[in-house]
């Protein structure tokens, strides 16, 4: 079964997939399971690279990749950052090789959030 909104990644073809919904079944590609990422924490890397940052500003919120840029190159970058409250993906954005490693929502207060992106490298990482 799925878990609701947990990221896959298919092994073969590297195709990604994002649960909005989460019922029986197995979610499979190319013939196979695919598998679920684990969201990684600071504890697994620290948090130069991957792990989110959130930060308050007068518009709303900004979430930076890394205490240090995270690369955004053609073959390495972040392709998504969510921010989630509780059990629910509340607003996300989806990033290119060419974009800054950060989002900024607007309107949003940051209590009880958290931010999870996705690196195509590395992964799931939150704060």
């Amino acid at each position: 079964m799925a878990k609701q909104n947990a990221i896959y990644k298919c092994d073969i073809c590297g195709n990604v997939v994002s649960v909005l919904e989460a019922h029986a079944g197995e979610l499979v590609c190319c013939g196979q399971p695919m598998n679920l990422l684990e969201e990684k924490t600071a504890e697994q890397e620290g948090k130069e690279k991957h792990v989110p940052i959130v930060e308050s500003f007068e518009k709303g919120i900004r979430v930076k990749v890394g205490s240090v840029s995270h690369p955004m190159e053609e073959k390495h970058y972040i392709e998504l950052i969510q921010l989630i409250k509780g059990d629910d993906v509340v607003a996300g954005k989806r990033l290119n090789s060419d974009d800054e490693p950060f989002a900024e929502f607007c309107n949003m207060n940051a209590e009880g959030l958290k931010a999870r992106i996705f690196c195509n490298i590395h992964g799931v990482w939150v704060s």
